[in-house]
This record gives structure tokens, sequence and C-alpha cells, in this order.
């Protein structure tokens, strides 16, 4: 009897885990390699940074998600390489050969050559990144109850944003609702409603991707919750106590002990190293730029996907770094290994864009549809059955939706915890 088609795909995000399910009935061995054994919700971490929702309602269980999937093995494991020749991936204590692979490592956050900075201002792309950053703004508010000078307090209650993409809009007016209305009773001396919330942007307006008009109805949403939005700003430098930034008028200094980053992304290790192996083309984020069938030059049975492909065959630029290309494109990359086993190809991938939303706070969001542009209660509702209905596990689903109804009737966030093994606010 031959031996079965081997499959290996390495991360178990949208699309790998998209791209595995979907081969499903196909006659191959699939491996799911992962330095988690579970798959994160990514675009509701900013709700667990926050304090609206716990990692565990955001993520499920790897090997819980295939359990009835007989064509398909889960193995903890961190991919280090890739011998493309030999076609094997190189675990830090293994290896495991592969006849067709499949690459969805995703992206970390991007510093643009300042890594320093990256202990001061953390990102969010892990459950680790959620926490953390709920930590440190919880240890804000607690320093602040401390502090007897004023100018410090000051800085303790001063949060800057750095990026007014999705993430960037989300976590600010996730923070304005901490600040206004959460804690409003929790402190005896400080008062919460007095933190500045700063949103920093690069470019001339929030949510650059998106249309203008939403871009603008959004920065009138946030203006609505009190955040400052500061565009046409670069921030130059991150320190322990304060944010240096440069704008048409000079450089200024911002007072702020809490700084979040969501100004860019870049790919993970692998895909330099994929890129070396076979000659690929890496762009600034390093990303390797894919064929039209998501496969490396000279290498078919590599297929890169997600966050960490540069495909840019479609639009003349690359995709956005979103789930549902990442997912379509698992997709399309369990349709091609489908057809190769039959002896025949598919046409190069196809992006469809379904649209793009962005929350902004309690009852405000906008959404942009290929048909139709909204904002508001209604994009809200939108945005609030679109996120459930993508969440993977339907326990999942029901404890996310009873907590967001207790927290829209309670303006409460109950997953307000200080983790850490030394959680003190001159450690941060």
């Amino acid at each position: 009897m031959p031996e079965r088609h081997r499959i290996v795909i390495v991360g178990g995000g949208f699309g790998g885990l998209r791209a595995a399910q979907a081969l499903k009935r196909a006659p191959v061995d699939i491996t799911l390699i992962d330095r988690r054994n579970f798959h994160l919700f990514q675009p509701l971490l900013y709700q667990v940074a926050t304090g609206g929702l716990s990692p565990a309602n955001i993520a499920a269980p790897l090997r819980g998600v295939l359990k009835k999937q007989q064509n398909a093995r889960v193995l903890l494991g961190e991919v280090t390489d890739a011998d493309v020749a030999g076609r094997r991936v190189i675990l830090k204590d293994g290896e495991v050969p592969y006849d067709t692979l499949i690459v969805a490592t995703g992206a970390r956050h991007h510093y643009f050559g300042h890594s320093e900075w990256e202990h001061l201002a953390p990102g969010l792309k892990t459950v680790e990144d959620g926490t953390r950053i709920r930590t440190k703004i919880l240890l804000a508010f607690e320093a602040a109850e401390r502090e007897l000078d004023p100018a410090r307090e000051s800085a303790w209650l001063t949060f800057v944003i750095v990026g007014a993409g999705p993430t960037g809009v989300e976590l600010a007016g996730a923070l304005s609702e901490i600040a206004h209305d959460t804690l409003k009773h929790d402190f005896r001396r400080v008062d919460p409603s007095q933190a500045r919330i700063i949103l920093v942007e690069a470019s001339d307006r929030v949510l650059p991707p998106y249309p203008p008009v939403l871009s603008e109805r959004a920065a009138a949403a946030l203006r609505r919750l009190r955040v400052t939005i500061r565009t046409g700003t670069t921030v130059t430098g991150v320190q322990q106590d304060s944010v240096t930034v440069q704008t048409a008028g000079g450089s200024e200094v911002i007072p702020a002990r809490t700084v979040l980053w969501a100004a860019g992304v870049q790919g993970s290790h692998l895909g330099r190293a994929l890129a070396a192996a076979t000659g690929a083309q890496l762009d600034r984020s390093g990303r390797p730029a894919v064929n039209p069938d998501l496969s490396l030059p000279g290498h078919p049975e590599v297929l890169v996907i997600g966050d960490l492909a540069n495909f840019a065959h479609q639009m003349g630029r690359p995709l956005p770094g979103v789930a549902q290309v990442a997912m379509q494109q698992g997709c399309y990359a369990a349709k091609l290994i489908r057809a190769r086993l039959r002896g025949r190809d598919l046409p190069p991938f196809r992006y469809h864009d379904r649209g793009n939303m962005a929350t902004i706070g309690r009852a405000a969001a906008v959404v942009e549809l290929p048909w139709l542009r909204f904002s508001g209660f209604a994009a809200w509702l939108a945005w609030l059955f679109i996120h459930l209905l993508y969440i993977v596990e339907f326990q999942n689903r029901l404890l996310v939706m009873v907590q967001w109804a207790w927290n829209y009737f309670s303006f409460n966030r109950s997953a307000r915890l200080i983790t850490g093994e030394n959680p003190f606010p001159l450690d941060l």
C-alpha cells in the first residue's frame, strides 16, 4: 500500500487551522505544529488586554478542535528552520518530514529598527502580550493612587498608544471606558477619569486603510470618548517615563508611564529562513514574496499563507494581515493540494474582500462592506455578530456572549487581574 501524502502545517492560527480542517476528507496525513497548544482568536485579544475577557474565552485547544479529524495530529513544538532540499522541518528537539509544507506562523510587532523599545512599549499578538498589557494598565492606576507628586501622578495616568489602525483604535476606546466607567468608583484618592489617552498616528488620519469618511466617524467617536488623537506624529523615542514624538512643529516629549504599541508587524523568523533557502525576496517586514499559487520560487511544495506571506499579485500591493485573508488562503492551499493529488492544478489564488470592521467603544463601530459603509450602533451590533460567528468553539461563543452582555449592562470588566511573578509598579 503506497504511503499517504504527508502534509506539515506550521502554525495553528486562522490560516493553518483552516487549511487542516479543509483537508478533513482528503487522503493525506496532516501534522499541525505550534508552539502553543491552542488556537487564539486574535481580533478579541485587545479585550483580554483591557480586562473585558479572560484568555480562555478566546482560545480553543488545538487537540480539542481536531480530535474528530482522524487524518490530523497535533504536535507541540517550536520550528526553528526548514530543510527544503530534504523536505523536513527542524524543531528545537527533532525534525518532521513532509511532502507538502504549509507555513502559517504569522507575524510579530515591528519596532522599525528600535527593538529596545519592546520591553517599554509592548505590542499585542499573544496571550502573554495581552495579560502583560492588562497588568501594565491596571498597575498604572494603582501607582497613581499611591503617588503624591502631581507631575508623577499625571505621568502614571497618561497612556500613549502608538498606531491608529484597528488594534490601536480598539485599545484606545477600551482604555477610555476603563478610566471613565469601569474604575470610576474604585479608588479613593485618585480620579481615574482624569486619565489622558493619546493615540499617535504617523499618517494623516486614524484607520488609514479605511475610506476617509469612516476614518472621520471613528475619530469623532474617539473624541467623544475623550481620546486625544495626534495624527501626523511619529514616535522617535520611548523612555521609562516618557515618549518623544516628532511633528511638523518639531520634537515634543510626552510624560507617560504606559506606552502600548500597535504601529506595525514583521514576519516571523521562519520567513527569513525560507527566503534564504529558496531565494524568495523578502519585503521590509520580513515576509517572503510568494507565487500566485502561494508557493515559494522553485518549491511548489512549500506554501506560505496568512500574515507571513507577501502576496502582491492581485492588488499590486501586499494583502492586509487580517483573519479573512489567512482563512481564504488556508482554504485555497487545501484545494490546491487536493487538485495536485488528482494530477490537476488550480488558477491563481484570488482574495475576495468581504469587508472590514473595527469597534471604537461601547455601541460604536465602523463597518466597510463591498456594497455598504456604515457606523454607530448598527455597526457595533454587526461587529459583535461577526466576531461571535468566527470564534472556533460553541462554548467560547456562549461565554463571550454572556460576558459581553454583562459588561454592557453593568459597565464592568470582570477580568481586571494583575498577574505576574513580581507585578510591582516600580518594575514596569
